[in-house]
């Protein structure tokens, strides 16, 4: 991950500029605002409570970038992130979600980040335990543990139980029995196992020593093992209460499930799932749920970001007169507390929204932003109006960026054993197409170049397993030949570009 701390604006732009053409008011908005956040974090804490997050409003039409603008930030400072459309909540009263949850489903995206970076760090512990649980099912009876012990964490499904250490020696499968074959090169001498007679302790550990070689070598992922997970029920939960905190339903529900349809839950699989499976299993015990609330619950609240795309459809105007407009603004009123700073309930603790940053977005192209209500506004000082993109913006978003869609292409295509080569004229003719298709019926940006690339390759996409391996050049030709009459036809074009 980058160090945020040395990042400076500039360099937050360039980072932004790898991925995204143009925008240059919008990349340093977003630039300053990310920077304040690491500037905040470095002052005492009476002091930092005292300062705000300056939200930002981003105007303009769709395909311009405003929603990867958002990602990408995210990303670029790994802080918890959630993309959300504003026409998916409705106001509290109403059948459908209310506006708290999208910050319980930004702590959910931050617990799973904090989870996945802790299993990380215990990856090394689990491997060790998972293989030895996987080597008690195995052989059972051959881990080293005192008298009275089962043969293993899953011991008892192989008849495990209070057997002495001597009876379990004794009644170990020795390597040779439990697969098809073993081979002589595993332990240095294929009947070292069965010339000890299997009576003595040290011949225990000589077969288990021998299959954990086999093991981490992959000779055993094909043999079939039953293993026993401990199994968590889900109950549904189904948002069916208008305006009901569903939180503490699900949280109510839990221990019930638990008693319905938990416990242990066998599976008969393959001994390489059954790796991935108990390396998923131990990774869990290992991991300190609270310590994972409590991490997540801290970036959430100081590094959390909530892009709130369609924020437009929310407005209402004035000259509408009632019917929807009344659900628009209560949505608003809604969607207010939680942007001017809230506690929310979540199942993994209260979440304070005061500092986390709100990045909405609209094409503003029906209603304005001053159709918002005064208060939303207030809360969203940064406005930023994103540019439309011209044949010169689509030239460059095909060939600059890391993923540019026609390094996309070619990479798709290559795994068939076709290599494509776009031409610099085929280049701009592919864009001269976009913007004036743009131009003639609806503008949204660059993504028309997504169904324009579809429509210019869908043929030799087709074809491809058929033809490999060979060269295809792209050129203005090709690209007049494959699209020229869909453009022409403008009947046709409005449903296919």
């Amino acid at each position: 991950m980058i160090d945020m701390d040395r990042l400076t604006p500039r360099e937050i732009v360039a980072e932004l500029d790898k991925y995204i053409i143009g925008q240059k008011k919008a990349k340093r908005a977003v630039a300053v605002a990310l920077r304040n956040r690491i500037r905040r974090l470095k002052l005492d804490p009476e002091t930092r409570d005292d300062i705000a997050p300056k939200n930002i409003l981003m105007i303009g039409p769709t395909g311009v970038g405003k929603t990867e603008i958002a990602r990408r930030l995210a990303k670029l400072s790994g802080a918890p992130f959630l993309k959300v459309e504003a026409t998916k909540y409705t106001e509290v009263g109403y059948v459908g979600r209310d506006v708290e949850s999208m910050i319980r489903d930004l702590m959910a995206s931050g617990v799973q980040m904090v989870k996945e970076e802790m299993r990380e760090s215990v990856r090394a512990e689990a491997e060790k335990r998972a293989e030895e649980a996987l080597l008690d099912l195995l052989l059972p009876g051959s881990s080293k543990k005192a008298p009275g012990a089962s043969g293993g964490i899953l011991g008892s499904i192989f008849g495990g139980g209070t057997q002495t250490a001597a009876s379990q020696a004794a009644a170990a499968p020795k390597a040779d029995e439990i697969l098809i074959e073993a081979p002589s090169d595993a332990a240095g001498n294929g009947s070292a196992a069965s010339d000890s007679g299997g009576a003595q302790g040290g011949s225990a550990d000589a077969t288990r020593e021998k299959l954990r070689a086999m093991l981490r070598a992959g000779k055993l992922d094909d043999k079939r093992v039953e293993v026993s997970l401990q199994h968590q029920a889900q109950m549904p939960t189904m948002e069916i209460l208008g305006g009901a905190n569903l939180e503490d339903l699900e949280q109510s529900l839990s221990g019930l499930a638990g008693i319905l349809g938990g416990g242990k839950k066998k599976k008969l699989v393959s001994v390489a799932r059954a790796k991935e499976l108990l390396f998923a299993e131990e990774a869990e015990k290992l991991v300190d749920r609270e310590r994972v609330a409590e991490e997540a619950r801290r970036r959430v609240q100081e590094t959390g970001i909530v892009f709130l795309d369609e924020v437009d459809k929310i407005a209402s105007r004035g000259d509408r007169g009632g019917g929807a407009d009344v659900s628009r603004e209560g949505v608003q009123r809604d969607i207010l507390p939680i942007v001017e700073g809230s506690i929310v309930s979540t199942k993994w603790g209260a979440v304070d929204t005061s500092h986390i940053l709100f990045i909405a977005a609209g094409a503003f192209n029906v209603s304005k932003p001053s159709d918002l209500i005064p208060e939303l506004q207030g809360r969203f000082p940064l406005r930023v109006e994103l540019e439309a993109l011209g044949k010169d913006d689509f030239v460059r978003i095909l060939t600059e960026p890391k993923n540019a869609l026609t390094k996309q292409y070619a990479d798709l295509l290559a795994t068939e054993g076709v290599e494509i080569d776009f031409a610099p004229d085929a280049i701009d003719r592919l864009s001269s197409i976009a913007a004036d298709v743009n131009s003639r019926l609806e503008n949204i940006g660059a993504r028309r170049l997504h169904t324009i690339m579809e429509a210019l390759l869908e043929e030799l996409s087709f074809e491809a397993p058929d033809i490999a391996p060979q060269k295809v050049p792209i050129t203005a030709a090709y690209v007049d030949q494959r699209l020229s009459d869909i453009v022409t036809d403008q009947d046709l074009g409005r449903y296919i570009l």
